[in-house]
């Protein structure tokens, strides 16, 4: 990739790429909004942040950004999704958390993407801990949900063009311990890694040692200078996302199919052409039912670098797949 484009996200310069390899000309309308236009012959195409294209009519894009339609439409087709309830202030959300006491939950924006504004409380977390999560997810969006906090692992389903191109498992940041360094030295060094970096401008973000990494470590009886034993894994996030510091593991040919199934199903029933989907499975080599899985959420800007440079996997070169897709 020339130096050119370094100052785009990740996403947007392997798109880039890959439009060079074809033949395609490439010109940068804004960069800071990772807005491109590609050209070939008498074909023209606008791309903001590599999966934001023609393809995908505006509404489509308004029906997955709204996390509570989506999760109407996928059970009107008898898809399995958290059960839960949306509040529209803090004074609703008090006057419900009887409902929850005791219970794994998860507190979130109805509209945000990338784990943000997203809080996972345990049974035994306090009405403290409930309020200032939903104080928090209402900066983000004056509807938040509550749901159920479903067992099993997170993973994210790349849709393009109704195919399923990409299958990550994603991690929540953390830390192995050595036995002799502490978690704020074990960050730094983990932070040191070339794929780590911020902004979205390589494979993996940086982890950070903020407000919420904090708290969760007091979960656990634990601060910044914890000392964790040698090959004791330490997480720092009860969200999975990339996007905040965690990992991501290629699962693309080990996950049974009936999962990809019911990805690109739920994809059908919204109408999108480009879709991440994230859903949760208890075991990936078991064939799926109506209890073993929950969908979690559609995103409508889904990464495509965590696919081609995952922590751990092959690239899956997805951006050929965009390319594909717009007639290039």
């Amino acid at each position: 990739m020339e130096n050119k484009y370094e100052s785009l996200e990740l996403s947007t310069q392997i798109v880039i790429e890959e439009a060079l390899n074809r033949g395609v000309a490439v010109e940068i309308l804004d960069e800071k909004e990772n807005f491109i236009r590609l050209r070939k012959g008498d074909k023209t195409e606008y791309i903001q942040q590599a999966t934001k294209t023609s393809a995908d009519p505006y509404i489509i894009p308004l029906i997955m950004e709204n996390k509570q339609l989506t999760k109407l439409l996928l059970s009107e087709h008898s898809m399995s999704v958290p059960k839960g309830i949306e509040v529209n202030s803090l004074s609703q959300a008090i006057e419900i958390y009887p409902s929850f006491e005791n219970m794994n939950i998860v507190i979130k924006p109805n509209t945000t993407n990338f784990g943000k504004g997203v809080f996972i409380l345990d049974k035994s977390s306090s009405i403290t801990e409930y309020r200032s999560s939903v104080i928090e997810a209402l900066k983000f969006d004056s509807t938040v949900l509550i749901e159920h906090f479903i067992k099993g692992k997170e993973y994210r389903f790349l849709i393009i063009n109704n195919e399923v191109v990409a299958v990550l498992h994603r991690i929540p940041a953390n830390v192995i311990g050595d036995g002799l360094h502490t978690i704020e030295e074990l960050v730094f060094i983990k932070n040191q890694s070339p794929l780590r970096g911020k902004g979205y401008k390589t494979p993996l973000e940086k982890i950070e040692l903020g407000k919420v990494e904090i708290a969760h470590l007091q979960k656990q009886n634990m601060d910044t200078s914890t000392i964790p034993s040698n090959n004791k894994i330490i997480y720092l996030r009860e969200n999975s996302n990339v996007s905040t510091g965690g990992d991501s593991l290629d699962y693309t040919d080990e996950i049974h199919v009936g999962y990809k199934e019911i990805a690109l199903k739920a994809t059908s029933i919204i109408g999108a052409k480009i879709c991440g989907i994230d859903i949760i499975i208890e075991d990936y080599n078991t064939e799926p039912s109506k209890d073993n899985y929950s969908i979690i959420e559609l995103n409508f800007n889904p990464a495509l670098h965590m696919h081609n440079y995952p922590y751990r996997g092959k690239n899956r070169h997805v951006e050929k797949k965009i390319l594909d897709l717009l007639g290039f």
